[in-house]
């Protein structure tokens, strides 16, 4: 079935699904599959060039000229936007929150590359109201920019992943669990529209980054509900209708620890493949936990659907702490 969403189609896609063996051997766990999101093909790739595909889409549609964003210092997100702009011919502002390096490196480095103008803002919660400061400047200096939201999380870039959903259908592998990381909850609320709209039979866990359950069940059950309405027709979720685990995220955010050192050498030395030192490898600690606990059945698949951000192990804040 086709929509009439507007949607700029520049990632990689299908994302391959791949067996894990390995890592199932080594956790003695139920069939582990990975979802490569990471290899959406955009300036390393993650999941935000999904949503940037309907978010640079809709700024194009609305006539800017600018995209401003904001996020950490070394926000995946942030990278992707920047790459994006410089793809499509947009100029870009990010507003990034954390003391300025004094060494450019990983994502903060990339996005120099690609051009983007940065403001730095070394307390969060000033980000916000520095952030609507930048783009009522633009505004005043003559320019049309287009907010791309935190982490890319509107109803517009929630639609990304519920097409995602149809494209792992499509793939024709099951999956009992689909299990990843959630933060601003774009990505989350995605999956929760695409397996109702799609009728995906499996469940999907969202191991929470940084967010109380309570709270991000809250925003993704209502950011799936307004991203239903561009197919036509408003579905209500609830609470119930996501599923999210907060028992990984009490550290903080960006706070590295054991269960991420642990999951980024597993991943690592048994498949040859790279976690990131924030969501994935927070996302993925949460997944072999529960599995050492027997959450899941031993006759289930869980597909581990890898969101990218890998050029953060490259920042001098996690370089020194992956390996010890």
């Amino acid at each position: 079935m086709t929509y009439n969403i507007p949607r700029f189609n520049f990632a990689h896609l299908p994302t391959p699904i791949e067996e894990m063996p390995r890592l199932t051997k080594a956790l003695n766990a139920p069939r582990l599959l990975v979802k490569r999101d990471d290899q959406t093909g955009l300036a390393f790739g993650g999941n935000k060039t999904r949503k940037l595909e309907f978010l640079v889409a809709e700024a194009r549609e609305q006539g800017a000229d600018t995209l401003i964003s904001a996020g950490a210092i070394q926000s995946n997100h942030c990278r992707q936007t920047a790459a994006a702009a410089a793809r499509f011919g947009f100029e870009c502002t990010l507003v990034l929150t954390g003391e300025r390096p004094e060494q450019s490196s990983a994502n903060f480095l990339l996005d120099q590359l690609f051009g983007a103008q940065i403001i730095t803002v070394e307390d969060r919660k000033d980000r916000d109201r520095i952030l609507q400061e930048t783009f009522d400047n633009a505004v005043a200096s003559g320019k049309k920019p287009y907010l791309v939201p935190y982490g890319g999380s509107s109803p517009t870039g929630a639609l990304a992943y519920a097409f995602a959903v149809e494209e792992f259908m499509q793939q024709n592998i099951h999956a009992d669990w689909i299990v990843f990381g959630t933060s601003s909850g774009g990505t989350h609320a995605g999956f929760v529209l695409g397996q109702r709209i799609f009728n995906f039979k499996g469940r999907i866990l969202g191991i929470s980054i940084d967010e109380p359950e309570i709270e991000l069940k809250a925003h993704v059950s209502e950011l799936a509900s307004q991203a239903s309405e561009r197919f036509g027709t408003r579905i209500t979720f609830t609470h119930n209708d996501v599923l999210a685990n907060e028992n990984y995220c009490q550290a903080g955010y960006g706070v590295f620890g054991e269960g991420e050192r642990e999951a980024i050498h597993l991943f690592a030395s048994n498949e040859g493949l790279l976690l990131d030192p924030v969501y994935t490898s927070r996302a993925a600690a949460g997944m072999i936990d529960l599995i050492r606990k027997g959450f899941f059945k031993k006759d289930e698949t869980i597909l581990f659907w890898h969101t990218g951000g890998q050029p953060a192990l490259f920042a001098d804040k996690y370089a020194g702490e992956v390996i010890k």
